[in-house]
């Protein structure tokens, strides 16, 4: 693992025959990702990130409250 500013490169990953990847352990470890938390897959044309999804629990709460209301 190699970090600058806050910035890290964990290494490569391959894409397995069923398009999973394994998240490597210094990477899961940084950002505190354990077997069976939700992570969202974002992108745009130049690639793609996961994150974690309660960051961003507390904005879909306030939407599905508004929908169900």
């Amino acid at each position: 693992m190699q970090e600058k500013d806050g910035k890290y490169i964990f290494g490569v990953v391959k894409v397995g025959d069923k398009g999973q990847i394994v998240i490597p352990k210094e990477a899961r470890k940084v950002y505190d990702i354990k077997s069976g938390d939700a992570l969202l897959l974002v992108g745009d044309k130049n690639g793609m990130a996961l994150i974690k999804t309660e960051i961003f629990q507390s904005a879909i709460d306030d939407i599905m409250g508004g929908i169900t209301k």
